[in-house]
C-alpha cells in the first residue's frame, strides 16, 4: 500500500478581525476584543497564514485536518470570510474541520460554525447532517473521527467539554471501528491533558478511558499554540497525541512561530507506520522542515 499523507494545522485565528458593532461587544466579547486589539492582532498575521497554507499545498497532501479556532470572537461577520478561506485551502472532500472554543465563543452564535462550514464537518454517511458529532470520514486508509469540545465559557475561561451524549456516541463509533483495518485518528481541539484549569478539557478522563478501552492510532489537537506530543494509554500500547502551533502566529513569549505537521501513513503487514514531518517558520517569513519524527 502506498503511503497516505495527512496535513494538520490548527488555530488560524483568521486575521484581520472585522470591525464589530457596538452591540456585539457585550460580556465576554468585550474582553476578547480588548485582548485582540492590544495583544493578539500583533502576533496573528494573514501573510504568515497565507505563506503557511501555500507551503502546505505545495507538499500535495492527500487530506488536510484543521482542528479549530478559525475565528476569534464568533462575530457574525467572521463566518463568511472563514468559509471563503476554507474554500481556498481545499474542497470539502479534501479538508476536514472541527470547531474550537473561539468558534463557539458566545451562546448567541455558538452553532453558527456548523451552518457556515457544514460540508467540511459532516460525516460521510450524513452529508447534510447538521454537523453532528462525532463525525466519521473515511479517506484512503484513514478513519477521521471528529469531536467537538467547543462550548461557550465565562470570561477568562477557555475550557472545553464533549458532554455525555457525545461521549456515548463516541464510544459507539470507536467500538465499531475497533474491528476495522483503518488508521483511526481522533480530531479534537483541546488537548487531553492540561496543567491549566482555565484551558482544560473538563471531561478528559472520560475520553481517556474510552481511548484506553477501544484505541485509535493517532490524536491531533490544537488550542495551546505550541508543538507538543504526549502519549496516552491504548488497549495495545501508547497512542501519540500531537499538538501544533497557531497557523498564523509570529513567535512570541512561549509560543513558537506558525507551523504545521505532515503525517506519512502506510500499512506494514499487520502493523502501521507513521512518520511526522514538522514544517514551520524559523527565521523570517520562509518555511522549512524543522523536524522529522518516526512515531511508530
Amino acid at each position: 500500500m502506498a503511503s497516505f499523507t495527512l496535513a494538520h494545522l490548527s488555530d488560524p485565528h483568521l486575521p484581520p478581525l472585522p470591525a464589530p458593532r457596538l452591540r456585539d461587544l457585550a460580556g465576554k466579547r468585550a474582553l476578547g476584543y480588548l485582548n485582540w486589539t492590544r495583544n493578539r492582532q500583533r502576533f496573528h498575521r494573514r501573510d504568515v497564514l497565507d505563506t503557511l497554507v501555500s507551503d502546505m499545498q505545495a507538499q500535495a497532501p492527500d487530506h488536510i485536518a484543521i482542528t479549530g479556532d478559525l475565528v476569534n470572537l464568533a462575530l457574525e461577520a467572521e463566518f463568511a470570510p472563514s468559509l471563503k478561506w476554507l474554500e481556498s485551502v481545499g474542497a470539502p472532500d479534501r479538508v476536514t474541520v472541527i470547531p474550537g472554543n473561539h468558534d463557539a465563543y458566545v451562546r448567541t452564535t455558538q452553532h453558527r460554525f456548523a451552518q457556515a462550514w457544514g460540508n467540511y464537518l459532516d460525516s460521510d454517511d450524513k452529508p447534510d447532517g447538521g454537523a453532528a458529532f462525532p463525525s466519521v470520514r473515511q479517506r484512503g486508509p484513514l478513519a477521521l473521527v471528529g469531536v467537538s469540545s467547543a462550548v461557550p465559557t465565562p470570561p477568562f475561561m477557555a475550557t472545553g467539554r464533549l458532554g455525555r451524549p457525545q461521549l456515548d456516541a463516541l464510544e459507539r463509533v470507536l467500538a465499531g471501528l475497533a474491528s476495522e483495518q483503518a488508521f483511526r485518528i481522533l480530531l479534537i481541539h483541546h488537548p487531553l491533558r492540561s496543567d491549566s484549569r482555565a484551558k482544560r478539557l473538563t471531561d478528559s478522563h472520560e475520553v481517556l478511558a474510552l481511548l484506553k478501552q477501544y484505541g485509535v492510532e493517532l490524536i491531533l489537537h490544537g488550542h495551546d499554540h505550541v508543538h507538543s506530543t504526549i502519549w496516552v494509554d491504548g488497549p495495545n500500547g501508547p497512542i501519540p497525541a500531537v499538538g501544533v502551533p497557531s497557523a498564523s502566529a509570529l513567535a512570541h513569549g512561549r509560543h513558537p512561530a506558525a507551523a504545521y505537521n505532515l503525517f506519512s501513513i502506510e500499512r506494514d503487514g499487520a502493523a502501521w507506520r507513521c512518520e511526522q514531518t514538522v514544517r514551520g517558520f524559523k527565521d523570517g517569513l520562509e518555511l522549512e522542515e524543522l523536524q522529522r519524527i518516526k512515531l511508530f
